[in-house]
């Protein structure tokens, strides 16, 4: 089978979370023996923040690391699409990409295009933006790949598409796995960007508050820190590593003992049931996981066995102390983690049922391909 997808950056995760799993779902397929081509803008904000702060020397790592994967870069004004789609069976378009885009391929699609089409939303932007959301013309897709129950449902209660699959990430385990005697660097490490204002309460309640009540060994990495943010992080002794390429997670999760989970403001209140990817990849490194409140409401994990649950900044100060002192009880917590993503929660699973839904549009009547 030979697939497209359309993202906003394949090369580079610099605040661009979404990079992760597509990395992970290309390289499965591509391990099955599909073919598979993956277009991304040129000046997409993520790649070129990354090079203005670091220049190009984490896309030839990247490169070294995922040196099966490529990604074509366009430019609306001359991207062929006849050309890409070409003997092509499936499409995936992910919401991070223009507008005017997304129309043009499903007019592709509607005048005669043979291939399915399928729009992905891994954002919350279906509560917190609507509006936005609603603009994008869906009508000539096949239908919708959401990260969650509450966002599939909400595209069938919207109007915005008929047909709406849930498709939660995964973890990527050919890379994403425990690492084998690395010296320990420290008691805790958290890695997550700073955000919007999304999460900063929770934050200090969950994060910075309850390392600096046990004076516990931390780092913390992502981008996007204010200037306020960082001088808390100097003034409470804890280290700050800026941006961490993706490929190099495992390694930095091995040198720690604990790492926390901590969603931002609208997961937790109106899009309950979706964990973020760093939950999984967490998992899949077998790192012992205390996270902030969230509500599994589709079963995804045991919680209190895959992970601990603090209800509050003193409930996670207990479970982190707990975890620290009792290497038995740390250990097996990471390792039922680990036993639950390898089980249910990897890109290959997703990839099997990417490939049944393909298969499941497959056998509708011609004359209902495409949501009305």
């Amino acid at each position: 089978m030979r697939v497209v997808m359309f993202c906003h950056s394949l090369v580079s995760d610099w605040n661009h979370g979404n990079a992760h799993f597509l990395r992970g779902v290309c390289s499965e397929l591509i391990a099955r023996g599909h073919a598979v081509d993956v277009y991304e803008p040129r000046g997409a904000w993520s790649r070129a923040n990354l090079e203005a702060e670091h220049g190009g020397s984490p896309l030839q790592a990247f490169a070294r690391a995922y040196p099966e994967l490529h990604s074509r870069v366009y430019t609306p004004e001359t991207l062929d699409l006849e050309a890409a789609f070409d003997n092509v069976d499936l499409v995936v378009v992910h919401e991070w990409n223009d507008h005017a885009l997304v129309r043009r391929i499903g007019e592709h699609r509607r005048n005669g295009g043979s291939y399915r089409l399928l729009f992905h939303d891994t954002h919350h932007r279906s509560v917190t933006d609507a509006k936005a959301m609603a603009a994008y013309a869906l009508e000539n897709y096949d239908g919708v790949l959401a990260f969650g129950n509450v966002i599939r449902d909400l595209y069938r209660a919207n109007g915005w598409s008929q047909r709406a699959w849930t498709w939660h990430e995964a973890a990527d385990v050919r890379r994403f796995r425990p690492i084998e005697d690395e010296p320990c660097r420290g008691d805790l490490v958290w890695i997550g960007n700073w955000g919007d204002g999304e999460r900063e309460a929770e934050l200090e309640e969950f994060l910075l508050g309850p390392v600096k009540a046990l004076a516990l060994r931390a780092r913390i990495h992502g981008v996007r820190y204010p200037a306020h943010a960082l001088q808390r992080l100097r003034e409470d002794g804890i280290a700050y590593g800026g941006w961490l390429p993706n490929q190099e997670v495992p390694r930095v999760f091995a040198g720690f003992r604990v790492t926390v989970h901590v969603p931002r403001r609208p997961y937790v209140r109106a899009l309950p049931g979706i964990p973020t990817i760093r939950v999984f990849e967490a998992l899949a490194c077998g790192i012992a996981l205390v996270s902030a409140p969230w509500n599994d409401v589709e079963n995804l994990f045991t919680p209190g066995e895959d992970f601990l649950v603090a209800r509050d900044g003193d409930a996670m100060q207990r479970h982190l102390r707990d975890l620290l002192n009792d290497v038995p009880m740390r250990r097996a917590l990471a390792e039922h983690g680990r036993r639950t993503v390898l089980a249910r929660h990897t890109c290959a699973h997703r990839v099997d049922e990417l490939l049944a839904i393909h298969a499941q549009l497959d056998d509708l009547e011609p004359n209902l391909w495409s949501p009305a």
